[in-house]
C-alpha cells in the first residue's frame, strides 16, 4: 500500500515536532531556574555583605564607644554639676566656683570615696567662645593641687605647690584656635578641648582652726571671663533645666543610653572638643560609621546593616571597659603591690583609649600620678575580702612610712566605698597623726572593729563589722627613690593579726 510510507513520514514528523516543543519548554524551565538561581545567589550575595557589614560596625562602634566615653561622661557630669541657679555644695552653675566648707560626713552617701584631707574647690569652664582667668592668691606655703582636666580628662596641666609653687598666680585658660592677647601678668594655658573642669584641691587638717584658715583661701579663688576682666564682675545666676535628671548618677546615665543617642551626643560634643593630632587613625574609622568631628551624626541616614552594628555595641563595650581593670594588672596601666590595687597611668592617656575610659568609670578626675597616687585595697589577697570579724595590722618599719612630700593617708571604707560611723569618729590615719612608735621605731597600725586597748588607740583605724575597704593616698610622692612611683617603695601587707 503506498500509503503505509507516507502514514509513517507523518507519524515521525509529528514526533519530531513534539519533541521540538518538549525540548522548548525545557528550556524555558532552565531559563527560569537559572534566572531565579541568580536572584538567589544576588540576595545572598547581599545578605553576607550585610551581615559584614554589620560586623565591622559593630566593632568600629566598641572602640568608638569607648573611644567617647570620657568625652560623654564629663558632659553628663558637667550638665549634673551645674544645673543649679546659685552655688550649693559640690554644684554651681558654670562659671561660678563650687567651694566645699567641710569633709563629707559620715552619713553623707552622695560621693563614693570621699576625703578627709582636702577641701575642693571646683570650677567648670566653657573656653570655645573665649578664654577664662582663674585667680589664685598667695596660698601662705600651703600644699595644693588645681589639675586643669579638658574634655577627655587629660590633665592639661597642674599648678600648686609642686609645680609653681604657692605665691599669687593668674592663669588664663584659652580655647582650640584661640589668638588674642592677654592682660599683663597672666600666664597662658591651652586647653585643647571648649569644656574644662578645673578640680582644685586644698590641704586641711579639719580641725575648726584650719578650717577657717582654708575657707579664706577658697573665697580668694576667682574665675572671669577675659571680657571682663578688670570691670567689677559678678558671675550672672545659673538657668535650671528641669529636663536634665538630678538623682541618677551620671554614669549610670551614660550606661543607659541607646547608641544613636550616645553617638548623637558624641558628634555634637566633638564640635567644640576636637579630637588630638594623635587620634587621627581613630577618626577615619569614626567615618565608616558616619562619625565626622564638626558634623551632626543621624543614625536614620546610615545603611541598616551599619545601624544594626552600632545599636549592638554599647553593651559589649561597657563589658570591655569594667572588666579592663584586670587586665591593665597585665598591660601595665595598673599595679598590685602586696595587695594594694592602684593605677600607673593617670592624668594623660595618649591614645590609651580603654585605659582612659576605665579610669572614667571607676574614677572620673584622676590627677596626673607626679600629682597623687591611690593605692586601694579590699582584702589581703584577690581571693579574700577584708572583714571586721578578723583584726588586721600594717607594719611599717622605721624610716618606710607612705614617701610623699604632701601628705599620706589610709582612710576606711564599707564595702560600697563611704565612710564607716565610729565611736572615736576617726576615718583616716595620716601623715598628720602622732603614732605610738614600737621599741624599735617601727609603727604598727591596727585595722579592726574594736578598739585595741587605750594604749595602742592612737594607732587604731577603726572598721566595720562587716567587709571593708582601705585606700592610700599619697599625695605629691616622692619622684626619687624610695618611690611608689618607679617600685622602689612598696605598700606594706595587711596582716591578719594571730
Amino acid at each position: 500500500m503506498i500509503r503505509t510510507p507516507l502514514s509513517l513520514s507523518a507519524m515521525a514528523l509529528a514526533v519530531v515536532l513534539a519533541l521540538a516543543g518538549c525540548g522548548k519548554q525545557e528550556v524555558d524551565t532552565a531559563k527560569k531556574a537559572a534566572a531565579d538561581a541568580k536572584k538567589d545567589v544576588a540576595a545572598e550575595a547581599k545578605a553576607v555583605e550585610a551581615l559584614a557589614k554589620e560586623a565591622e560596625a559593630r566593632e568600629i562602634g566598641i572602640e568608638a564607644y569607648m573611644y567617647a566615653y570620657p568625652l560623654v561622661t564629663m558632659e553628663i557630669t558637667r550638665r549634673v554639676s551645674t544645673n543649679v541657679e546659685q552655688p550649693a555644695g559640690s554644684k554651681a552653675p558654670m562659671g561660678h566656683f563650687a567651694r566645699l566648707r567641710n569633709y563629707p560626713a559620715v552619713d553623707d552617701h552622695t560621693v563614693t570615696a570621699p576625703n578627709a584631707d582636702t577641701l575642693y574647690t571646683i570650677v567648670w569652664l566653657d573656653v570655645s567662645k573665649e578664654p577664662w582667668i582663674v585667680s589664685l592668691p598667695d596660698m601662705k606655703d600651703r600644699y595644693f593641687v588645681l589639675p586643669m582636666i579638658d574634655g577627655w580628662t587629660n590633665v592639661f596641666q597642674d599648678p600648686g605647690k609642686r609645680t609653681t609653687g604657692t605665691k599669687p598666680q593668674k592663669y588664663a585658660i584659652t580655647g582650640p584656635g584661640w589668638s588674642g592677647t592677654l592682660p599683663a601678668g597672666v600666664t597662658e594655658v591651652k586647653s585643647p578641648t571648649g569644656m574644662v573642669w578645673v578640680l582644685g584641691r586644698i590641704y586641711c587638717t579639719g580641725t575648726p582652726e584650719d578650717y577657717k584658715a582654708v575657707h579664706a583661701l577658697q573665697d580668694q579663688w576667682s574665675a572671669v571671663p577675659l571680657s571682663a576682666w578688670g570691670k567689677p564682675y559678678t558671675p550672672p545666676p545659673g538657668k535650671v533645666d528641669a529636663s536634665i535628671d538630678m538623682k541618677t548618677s551620671p554614669r549610670e546615665q551614660v550606661n543607659a543610653m541607646d547608641a544613636a543617642s550616645y553617638f548623637r551626643l558624641f558628634a555634637e560634643l566633638l564640635k567644640t572638643n576636637p579630637p588630638s593630632a594623635d587620634d587621627a587613625p581613630m577618626v577615619a574609622k569614626l567615618a565608616k560609621i558616619g562619625i565626622v568631628p564638626g558634623q551632626d551624626f543621624d543614625v536614620s541616614k546610615l545603611d541598616p546593616a551599619v545601624a544594626k552594628g552600632l545599636a549592638a555595641a554599647p553593651k559589649p563595650a561597657q563589658e570591655k571597659i569594667s572588666v579592663y581593670l584586670k587586665e591593665a594588672l597585665v598591660t601595665g596601666d595598673a599595679k598590685l603591690e602586696r595587695g594594694w590595687l592602684f593605677f600607673a597611668k593617670t592624668g594623660l592617656y595618649g591614645t590609651g583609649y580603654r585605659n582612659r575610659a576605665m579610669i572614667t568609670w571607676y574614677g572620673l578626675g584622676a590627677n596626673r600620678p607626679q600629682d597623687a597616687v591611690y593605692p586601694t585595697s579590699e582584702g589581703p589577697n584577690l581571693l579574700e575580702k577584708y572583714h571586721g570579724k578578723n583584726k588586721y595590722v600594717v607594719h611599717f618599719p622605721k624610716g618606710e612610712l607612705p614617701p610623699a612630700n604632701a601628705f599620706w593617708s589610709i582612710t576606711m571604707y564599707d564595702k560600697d566605698y563611704f565612710f564607716v560611723p565610729n565611736p572615736i569618729n576617726r576615718y583616716t590615719v595620716s601623715s598628720r597623726n602622732r603614732f605610738k612608735a614600737n621599741a624599735d621605731g617601727s609603727i604598727d597600725l591596727y585595722v579592726q572593729n574594736e578598739s585595741p586597748g587605750k594604749d595602742k588607740e592612737q594607732n587604731w583605724l577603726p572598721a566595720p563589722k562587716d567587709e571593708f575597704v582601705l585606700m592610700m593616698r599619697l599625695y605629691w610622692p616622692s619622684e626619687k627613690p624610695p618611690s611608689i612611683l618607679d617600685g622602689s617603695w612598696k605598700p606594706p601587707e595587711v596582716k591578719q593579726a594571730s
